[in-house]
C-alpha cells in the first residue's frame, strides 16, 4: 500500500539533518516528487541523486512508495532535465549557454568546459557513460545540443545511462531497507559527507573566482 511507511522500522522520524528532511519530503511528495527532485538535480543540482534515490529505494521497501513507479519517474525527470539543457545548447550555442549558466550559485564555468571536453573526446558514448559520472552527468547535455547531436540518439543514450544510474541507487536503498539501523547510521554519515562536500565546493568556487579576478587584473 502506498502512503505511510510501515511502523516497524519504516518511519523517517529518526533520520536527522539533510537526509531526514529529504526523506520526509520524498515521503510526502510521493513517486512524482522523486521525479521532480531528479529533474531539478539535472538542471541545477540542489540535493544530489546519491542522497535522494537510495532514500526513495528505502521508502519503497517500507511500502511508502512503489519501486517501479519511482524508477520510471526518476528516469523521466532526469531525461526531461537533460532535454532542457540539450535544447538550451542547441538554441543558444555552447558559449552563450555556458556564460549564462555559470552565473548560477555553486556553478563554475570550468565545470561546463570539462563536460564539453569530455564530449569532444568521447562523442556519442559520452552521453551514456557521462550519466554515471558526478559533475558530468548533467552538463554533458549542453555540448550535445550545441553540436546538433541527433535527438533520438541523445534520448536513447540518456535514458539508458540515467536508468542504469537510478536503478543502481534505488536498488541500494531497497536492499538495505530491512535494516533500519544501517539506514540510521548511513543517514548520519551521509549528512556529514553532504555538508563537507557543500563546504568544500563553496570554498573551491570562491578560490577559483578570486584567482580569475586577479588574473584578469
Amino acid at each position: 500500500m502506498w502512503g505511510t511507511a510501515a511502523d516497524e522500522g519504516g518511519s523517517t522520524e529518526n533520520l536527522t539533518g539533510l537526509v531526514g528532511i529529504a526523506a520526509r519530503g520524498i515521503e510526502q511528495l510521493g513517486e512524482w516528487g522523486v521525479g521532480l527532485f531528479t529533474l531539478a538535480e539535472t538542471v541545477v543540482p540542489p540535493i544530489p541523486s546519491e542522497v535522494i534515490l537510495p532514500l526513495a529505494g528505502y521508502l519503497a521497501r517500507q511500502g511508502a512508495l512503489n519501486l517501479v513507479l519511482v524508477f520510471v519517474t526518476s528516469t523521466l525527470g532526469a531525461y526531461l532535465g537533460a532535454l532542457f539543457l540539450y535544447w538550451l545548447g542547441a538554441k543558444l550555442g555552447l558559449e552563450r549557454s555556458i556564460r549564462g549558466l555559470s552565473r548560477l550559485p555553486l556553478v563554475d564555468r570550468e565545470d561546463f568546459e570539462n563536460a564539453a571536453g569530455w564530449f569532444r573526446r568521447h562523442g556519442r558514448s559520452s552521453i551514456f557513460f557521462g550519466r554515471l559520472l558526478p559533475g558530468v552527468r548533467s552538463l554533458i547535455s549542453l555540448p550535445a545540443g550545441a553540436s546538433a547531436m541527433h535527438l533520438g540518439t541523445f534520448s536513447l543514450y540518456t535514458l539508458a545511462g540515467s536508468g542504469l544510474w537510478n536503478g543502481a541507487l534505488l536498488g541500494l536503498g531497497y536492499l538495505v531497507g530491512t535494516q533500519y539501523r544501517i539506514i540510521e547510521e548511513y543517514s548520519r554519515f551521509l549528512n556529514y559527507a553532504v555538508y563537507a562536500a557543500v563546504g568544500v565546493t563553496v570554498v573551491l568556487l570562491v578560490v577559483r573566482r578570486i584567482k580569475r579576478k586577479k588574473a584578469a587584473r
